[in-house]
């Protein structure tokens, strides 16, 4: 614990409490470690076979609970006093459509309720935004309101301009616009945030599969790299789920690809321990930057 012990945390009974739904990656871990930083009792459901075993050593109190436990989840969190919760980290959706699925997750009645019209009854998609609104709109029917992760930790969030790396070169600007125009079409249709392009003809768009993977697929597909990674929010973008995340997991992906520049999309994307990024980046000669409506400025071009 950086300001205080961890038994000291958790000797403190008069700080605001706040619940924290984990999923798979360190942005959970960085989302609780700056909650409690801001006096933030957190009350933390980890995802079963998503959440790192780290959050039990940085939040107030941790529980581990299946995916599709919701009804455990809400009764987690009124026992706990717990009326406001945020979610962060990502949920494999791919598990959805392995066989067997719901036998090795069997649902209870609460999450029933929430994904009857989903899986079902098939009146409604499948979709993220479809899937994600559904939790929400089911923890509040029980008086637990989800808030934007990126309203209590506003610090994470890209601000506008060069991150790191070599300026673009013309051909690399251009496929940062075609890139950011074909990503912001395929976010509006609720299919992936990311999109691999080089030459302006796109290698890989992200979907079911994560972006990590949609960029190993474009390494695949272009063995001799130099590519460029588009990442943008959804033009519908809600902010209390789904929030655009880069870190060092993804450099490293970019690495091993040989993909050479990174575009993002300023105040809507999560950057998750920027200085070890930025200086990953400027050693493995890849570019980040961060715009607006996909156009690289002037003053974007220089590196930092």
């Amino acid at each position: 614990m950086n300001a205080m012990s961890l038994e000291a945390y958790r000797d403190v009974d008069d700080s605001p409490r706040i619940g924290l739904i984990a999923g798979w990656g360190r942005y959970p871990l960085v989302i609780a470690d700056a909650l409690r930083m801001r006096n933030y009792r957190v009350f933390c459901l980890g995802i079963d076979g998503h959440a790192d075993r780290g959050l039990a050593d940085v939040c107030y109190d941790f529980q581990r609970v299946g995916l599709a436990k919701m009804g455990a989840h809400v009764r987690y969190l009124k026992r706990n006093g717990v009326e406001t919760a945020t979610m962060a980290g990502k949920i494999h959706k791919v598990l959805i459509f392995q066989r067997g699925f719901l036998l090795r997750h069997v649902p209870d009645l609460c999450c029933m309720r929430s994904y009857f019209p989903h899986f079902v009854s098939g009146r409604r998609d499948r979709s993220d935004d479809s899937l994600l609104t559904a939790a929400v709109n089911g923890y509040g029917r029980h008086g637990i309101t989800i808030t934007p992760a990126t309203d209590l930790v506003p610090e994470l969030l890209v601000k506008y301009g060069h991150i790191s790396g070599a300026k673009l070169n013309r051909s690399q600007q251009k496929d940062v616009a075609y890139g950011w125009k074909l990503a912001k079409q395929m976010g509006s249709l609720d299919v992936g945030q990311s999109v691999v392009v080089k030459g302006q003809a796109v290698l890989a768009v992200e979907a079911v599969e994560g972006t990590d993977q949609c960029i190993r697929r474009a390494g695949q597909l272009c063995p001799s790299g130099g590519f460029t990674v588009v990442k943008v929010a959804k033009p519908q973008q809600d902010m209390r789920f789904d929030v655009p995340p880069i870190g060092i997991g993804t450099l490293q992906t970019l690495k091993q690809t040989g993909a050479k520049v990174l575009a993002v999309e300023a105040d809507k994307t999560v950057i998750i321990d920027e200085e070890q990024v930025r200086k990953f980046a400027q050693q493995n000669g890849i570019s980040i930057v961060s715009v607006r409506d996909g156009v690289v400025e002037n003053e974007l071009l220089q590196a930092a």
